[in-house]
């Protein structure tokens, strides 16, 4: 169940030029009297799988975070589909196409797993049927699963949760922040392919991944973020040869 998304727009002059689905330009955020984003630029173009690596408290998630609306930005824009939505509320984000898989899953486990994927498709309800047998078709243990209460399932299958239920709003834009936390390797390999295919299925996606290595080696370009600013940025191919990046970020 492919997304479709704007891919161009034409100018005066009729010539078509590629138009990023989402551009921060000049982000700064935090939280209280701290600042943990300094003038944070970022774009994601259709069909992309874009990564977001760095150290912990590089400002990673704070960076999703803000881009959702979550926590309120202090400047800088926020575009989508070239749309400034910096002073959107999350939950229309969310029906404007943008969602959000966040760190630890955060599922909520006394709900069934069909209640809470109910719960993903609350601000996009059209097609609920049809988004339904997509996400079971990626994730066939949550249709085995579906009566069973969430907090019940394993981290692994928590995940699977998390990233089905941000598939039942009709993501146009999918943040993923730290899908293989905690996960065992083959579990890890299994989210990864599942991340894999739905960027063939044409949505847009920003990782954030601590496994830089595996990140990298899905995604089309990619982004290093330290101490709130992006420090370097190229095609995937690039960073995974950078000697820096390597030293930093890959162990070798």
């Amino acid at each position: 169940m492919s997304q479709a998304v704007p891919t161009s727009t034409v100018t005066a002059d009729g010539i078509s030029v590629r138009s990023p689905v989402l551009n921060v330009s000049g982000l700064v955020s935090g939280y209280g009297p701290i600042e943990v984003l300094h003038g944070v630029n970022i774009q994601l173009y259709p069909g992309e799988l874009v990564a977001l690596v760095g150290a912990n408290g590089a400002g990673k998630t704070t960076l999703l975070r803000t881009i959702t609306g979550l926590i309120p930005q202090r400047a800088g824009k926020v575009e989508l589909f070239g749309r400034d939505v910096s002073k959107t509320r999350p939950d229309l984000r969310v029906a404007s196409g943008l969602a959000q898989v966040l760190e630890g899953r955060q599922v909520f486990g006394p709900l069934s797993v069909l209640d809470n994927l109910r719960l993903g498709g609350f601000c996009n309800p059209s097609d609920f049927e049809e988004k339904l047998k997509w996400v079971y078709e990626l994730f066939p243990i949550l249709s085995d699963r579906r009566e069973q209460s969430a907090g019940t399932l394993s981290g692994g299958q928590q995940q699977m949760l998390a990233i089905g239920r941000a598939l039942m709003s009709s993501p146009k834009v999918l943040l993923l922040d730290e899908p293989s936390m905690g996960l065992a390797p083959l579990l890890v390999k299994e989210i990864f392919a599942i991340i894999t295919k739905l960027k063939s299925e044409g949505i847009p996606i920003l990782l954030v991944e601590q496994n830089a290595l595996a990140a990298l080696s899905i995604a089309d370009r990619g982004y290093v973020l330290e101490t709130g600013k992006v420090s370097i940025e190229g095609a995937a191919k690039d960073l995974l040869g950078d000697e820096k990046v390597k030293t930093a970020y890959l162990g070798l």
